[in-house]
């Protein structure tokens, strides 16, 4: 897909529209399907994502673990699946115009690296800096830990994507089929055969292998487009999975949730992959409505700005969060912020942080959002890039 070289200080809502490619150049639903999914990551870790502070120690927490009736979030998520669809779609058909171009490998594959990893410098210069800081003023040790596995740890997500991104060009002639017989015939020695729990990390590159070919397949052609095969996955994967749960033992949360013997995410596993499989039907089946919401400027405009800033809030979100929770530790354990996740009124709590936590993550985008989109352009200006290609996880 075309990148669109926008001055920095032009307010990027308002020069959306007209400078943006469309036609063939630019799918508009693969941008929306990327935005929605930021968004969603992000209110879905700041859901489920607990910080209980107790004894003078924080540690994480999810309300999953005791209310189980919130498991269908899940469901809407964790939408890794189309990220990695989404991915290797953008991928395929970035490779194929380089070539057509005349543009190598190593140069396109440089590219891309460099707008999936220049923004995390500065997350990692923070928090080194600020581990430093804690540890040196006495902080608890699993205080810290906690913390800063919560902002770092979702980065896996970056090496995954990296390494299907550096594979693009065999990818593109790797059949779906394959890599999901894979993560069947891992699961069936692992829990069928009683097999070692590791060989579960096989399906870290198989599992997302699935959507990345099923998006790298058919390069040329409009996303979606074939109905038939959307229908096919979302019924088949939607069906596969309600068998592997209800007949085969695997969580019904497509998410870890701390305590269950088995995780859906952390590996992979088959039921996660068949559930992917059904979100990237949905996705499919919902590309030709989107198109034509897009088609409304203040709905592109706001697409577009999200996916100019996806890896700023990728990066940031979970430190908005933690931000907040730590800045208000001084006022004691309060509801819904610093308290177990044990019911409703939780909930209801957490919710009315949520504001609290988008105007601390604002002033991270505020600070941090140039390591994302500062480059030095032809005369040496500063301009921006639209169409940031790295969508976050959700763990």
């Amino acid at each position: 897909m075309t990148d669109v070289l926008l001055p920095v200080r032009t307010p990027p809502a308002r020069r959306a529209v007209p400078t943006t490619p469309t036609g063939r150049d630019r799918d508009r639903a693969v941008d929306a399907l990327r935005a929605a999914a930021i968004a969603g990551v992000v209110l879905g870790h700041w859901v489920v994502t607990a910080l209980v502070a107790e004894g003078g120690t924080v540690r994480t927490a999810s309300p999953l673990q005791f209310l189980p009736g919130l498991t269908p979030i899940t469901w809407v998520f964790q939408s890794l699946a189309v990220f990695f669809l989404v991915g290797g779609h953008v991928a395929a058909r970035g490779h194929a115009a380089a070539r057509a171009r005349g543009t190598a490998y190593g140069p396109w594959l440089a590219a891309r690296l460099a707008r999936l990893f220049r923004p995390v410098a500065a997350v990692l210069v923070l928090w080194a800096v600020a581990a430093a800081g804690m540890l040196a003023s006495g902080a608890d040790l699993t205080t810290v830990h906690t913390l800063l596995k919560l902002a770092l740890s979702p980065l896996w997500f970056l090496l995954v994507f990296a390494a299907l991104t550096a594979a693009t060009p065999l990818v593109a002639r790797c059949h779906p089929l394959w890599p999901l017989a894979a993560v069947a015939a891992v699961d069936a020695v692992r829990f069928g055969l009683g097999g070692p729990a590791w060989l579960g990390w096989v399906n870290v590159a198989a599992g997302w292998l699935v959507p990345f070919a099923l998006g790298a397949s058919r390069p040329r052609s409009p996303f979606g487009a074939d109905r038939r095969t959307g229908w096919a996955l979302l019924l088949g994967g939607a069906a596969a999975t309600v068998v592997l749960v209800a007949g085969c033992g695997y969580p019904a949360a497509m998410v870890g949730v701390p305590g269950a013997p088995v995780s859906n995410l952390s590996p992979p596993t088959l039921a996660a992959v068949t559930f992917g499989l059904a979100q990237c039907g949905l996705a499919f089946l919902l590309a030709p409505s989107l198109r034509r919401v897009l088609r409304r400027p203040a709905a592109w405009a706001g697409v577009t700005f999200v996916n100019r800033y996806a890896m700023t809030v990728f990066l940031w979100h979970q430190t908005a969060l933690m931000a907040v929770t730590a800045g208000l530790l001084w006022a004691g354990p309060l509801p819904g912020l610093h308290t177990a996740p044990d019911g409703t009124a939780w909930l209801a709590a957490r919710l009315t942080w949520m504001p609290l936590f988008a105007l601390a993550l604002a002033v991270c985008w505020t600070a941090f959002r140039h390591h994302e989109q500062h480059r030095a352009g032809a005369r040496g200006r500063p301009v921006q890039r639209a169409g940031v290609s790295a969508p976050p996880p959700l763990r």
